[in-house]
């Protein structure tokens, strides 16, 4: 070119550094296209993040309702099916991302005693026991069998009292009420075998005047008598006969002896004579005892 001359191709000053500044902007800049959205180049990039996505807060917000419908089980579009867990795999249930094993998931030993004792209450623990006083019939029988057996050894003949009347001679009767089957007085006398009782029995016959007061009963299969013919103070023996008493006899064994006792029949009333029945209705015994017969 000559002095001078101005190129054609040649830009004015102004110009070239309105585009050089331009250049060097679209190279500072990110290669995006209308507002922020990816080019084909940082789709290609997959590590490259997107930036200024005016979408992206809706998107983000459109996924956790649908992951928080998805957890509820509820259906989105489309025919409902079952919901159904998918099956854990036994290895990572029990193990962690390192291999190791979980000890949280299982409560230990203590913890299931623990709620095993608060959970199994039982009533007793809040209100106690309530334990009967009824007492059973075996131990009343033994109640009245030992009280009986206090009364034999102390001689007791309370509530009773002797009185004589006219063409019947002495009597006992009662101070006080009685009630049916309890015990009222013991007939006491010589407890004699059958062969001696005999032979007793001989000898008072040739006294016309001595009384009857020999008792025969039978005790575990063998024949015994109570003779209470000699006069005491005991008034089991003055006690009269009636075939319509109000007292029975009934045999008490203690320590392997046996005793007659008379317990009440019934109900008997106060200032009432003790009566009970011989139960002796051989010819011979009316003859010699006529009020036998009443």
């Amino acid at each position: 070119m000559g002095k001078g001359k101005t190129s054609v191709n040649r830009r004015p000053a102004h110009e070239q550094r309105a585009s050089d500044a331009e250049s060097k902007e679209n190279k500072q800049a990110k290669q995006t296209t209308c507002q922020g959205q990816a080019t084909i180049q940082s789709c290609l990039n997959a590590k490259k993040v997107l930036q200024k996505n005016p979408l992206g807060a809706i998107l983000e917000e459109n996924s956790s309702k649908e992951s928080s419908k998805l957890s509820e089980g509820v259906h989105i579009g489309g025919p409902k099916e079952p919901i159904c867990d998918a099956p854990k795999d036994s290895m990572t249930k029990n193990q962690t991302k390192s291999g190791q094993k979980r000890t949280s998931d299982k409560p230990t030993d203590k913890k299931l005693k623990s709620k095993d004792s608060g959970s199994n209450r039982k009533v007793t623990d809040f209100y106690p026991v309530r334990r009967s006083c009824r007492k059973s019939e075996a131990e009343l029988k033994g109640e009245k069998q030992r009280h009986i057996d206090d009364l034999i050894r102390s001689n007791v003949e309370k509530g009773l009292k002797v009185k004589c009347m006219e063409g019947k001679g002495r009597g006992v009767f009662a101070a006080r009420a009685f009630l049916k089957d309890q015990f009222v007085v013991e007939y006491h006398g010589d407890l004699l075998e059958i062969s001696d009782a005999k032979a007793r029995e001989a000898q008072y016959a040739v006294d016309p005047s001595t009384g009857c007061y020999m008792y025969y009963f039978r005790f575990h299969d063998k024949n015994y008598c109570v003779d209470a013919t000699m006069e005491t103070n005991r008034l089991g023996r003055l006690i009269n006969h009636s075939k319509n008493g109000n007292l029975q006899t009934k045999l008490h064994e203690m320590d392997g002896r046996p005793h007659l006792i008379f317990l009440a029949s019934r109900n008997i009333r106060e200032e009432e004579e003790l009566l009970y029945d011989y139960g002796d209705r051989s010819k011979e015994a009316i003859a010699a005892h006529p009020w036998l017969k009443h």
